[in-house]
């Protein structure tokens, strides 16, 4: 598998802020968001090759008793599934960040943290076309949610993200909770704009608990 970076931190986001967790960056992902705060990880991947056998040995090395399979895009990654079967047999809770563009395919996860991208993602280079189209999956989306426990996770900037949002949502077919939608406000910093969105309609707002901690560096 090629991974960027294991390391052992707080889960800085969602339902398990706060929580201790080894971090497995795979490197290599199918979209290219315009805002992407991981670039080392998708628009110029950077990492090595590892064994699923040294990424097991290095992450049981930590305390935690939580892992996250992150990217870029862990389920592009060679060998995932492999992967989150052993953690999974090393009694490790397994937290699965991703697009939701691949689906589950049976993967051992105990937390599904889908991110669908909306249109404020879109780059202007010559990956336009393909982004757009690989972005919403929403068959996709419907097996992980179907499958997982899950969480449903998008970056806005404004009431419109919120709408479109809300369009995409409809197009599956089955109600979901608002307390399973997080709004991540797009950019660094909190969002008080983002937070009124969330108290008129009922989402929940995702705060960067580990960038508040330690800024926008790698391995935190």
């Amino acid at each position: 598998m090629f991974v960027s970076e294991i390391f052992h931190s707080i889960q800085g986001e969602g339902e398990l802020t706060g929580v201790p967790s080894v971090f497995i960056r795979a490197s290599g992902c199918n979209l290219r968001c315009d805002w992407c705060d991981t670039k080392y990880a998708s628009w110029e991947p950077e990492g090595g090759e590892m064994s699923v056998e040294a990424i097991v040995a290095k992450t049981l090395e930590y305390p935690a008793e939580h892992c996250v399979l992150t990217g870029g895009e862990p389920m592009i990654a060679k060998g995932v599934h492999e992967l989150a079967a052993r953690l999974r047999l090393a009694g490790r809770h397994i937290t699965i960040e991703t697009a939701a563009t691949v689906a589950p395919g049976g993967i051992a996860c105990d937390l599904a943290s889908l991110s669908p991208k909306l249109g404020n993602s879109t780059p202007g280079n010559g990956w336009r076309e393909r982004h757009e189209r690989t972005r919403w999956q929403p068959e996709v989306v419907a097996a992980w949610m179907e499958g997982y426990a899950f969480q449903l996770k998008f970056v806005v900037a404004s009431e419109e993200d919120v709408a479109e949002m809300e369009a995409l949502l409809a197009t599956l077919g089955r109600p979901v909770p608002r307390s399973k939608i997080l709004l991540m406000p797009e950019g660094m910093e909190p969002r008080p704009d983002v937070l009124e969105l969330c108290l008129g309609r009922g989402y929940r707002y995702c705060n960067r608990l580990h960038i508040e901690l330690f800024g926008n560096t790698r391995g935190t």
